[in-house]
């Protein structure tokens, strides 16, 4: 497998990060000039990868939203999820419903091998994943009110796409990582997004970057942590968002995955 990224891997060979990659630290890379979220970086000596794709097929993907990666026994999708928006625009809620419908097809198509999902996913699943929920489900642009009340408040936490997140969820049979060992409200570390240290949005946290893995998997996750803290952004190193962490227990020998 050529190497993705210039430098040492991991040691730990169970642990998968999300974390963004400056351009001059990507070697060889046919995508480096596009402009991703995450770049994922996988152990080198447990699997071996059978293909990377940037799923260039349509308008959403020149974004540098989609990498899917293919290994022997399971696959890696990190997507970048567009914004929601403000308003019944065709660059916001209607570019949102159409990547969620798109996103669900798509998990359900590749369901035959288990599925590893990451990335920043701009959406807080549940009540339990913003640190101000009333805060959130009240906000406006301007003063403005979607005509449908569950197309209301802030990009990420309306209601309606909470229900397809959910729906995607359900019909892909995959689980939460995080919220499936974690499962109480942590004022302190239980969230990935911060918004502007200044101003209204000062102290107002939503977890919206994710650790999204086949249901078949999830008894061995052993730990999903998101490696920042608190109002002043411990560990988000100049960044609106924190990195996020999974390891998974070796499988089984007996068993079908890898």
């Amino acid at each position: 497998m050529e190497e993705l990224v210039d430098g040492d891997w991991p040691s730990d060979n169970n642990c998968l990060v999300a974390l963004d990659t400056p351009n001059d630290k990507v070697s060889s890379m046919p995508w480096a000039n596009i402009h991703v979220s995450n770049i994922l970086s996988a152990t080198q000596e447990l699997h071996e990868m059978i293909i990377i794709s940037l799923l260039l097929a349509s308008k959403h993907e020149p974004d540098g939203r989609v990498i899917l990666a293919e290994f022997e026994s399971f696959r890696i999708l990190n997507t970048y999820s567009p914004n929601n928006g403000w308003k019944e625009e065709e660059n916001a809620f209607q570019r949102r419903r159409k990547w969620d419908k798109r996103i669900m097809e798509f998990v359900i198509e590749i369901s035959d091998k288990p599925l590893i999902w990451c990335g920043d996913l701009n959406v807080s699943h549940e009540e339990i994943d913003v640190s101000h929920p009333e805060f959130f489900s009240s906000a406006k642009l301007n003063g403005y009110i979607p005509p449908n009340k569950e197309d209301c408040g802030q990009p990420g936490f309306t209601l309606s796409e909470r229900k397809r997140f959910g729906a995607i969820l359900k019909e892909g049979m995959l689980a939460d990582a995080y919220r499936f060992l974690q499962k109480e409200k942590d004022m302190e570390r239980g969230f990935s997004w911060s918004g502007n240290p200044v101003g209204k949005y000062r102290g107002k946290r939503m977890r919206i970057d994710y650790f999204i893995v086949s249901e078949k998997l999830k008894d061995r996750i052993v730990a999903c942590d998101m490696h920042g803290q608190g109002i002043e952004l411990q560990g988000f190193y100049g960044s609106d968002h924190c990195p996020v962490s999974l390891e998974l227990s070796q499988a089984s020998p007996d068993s079908d995955q890898s």
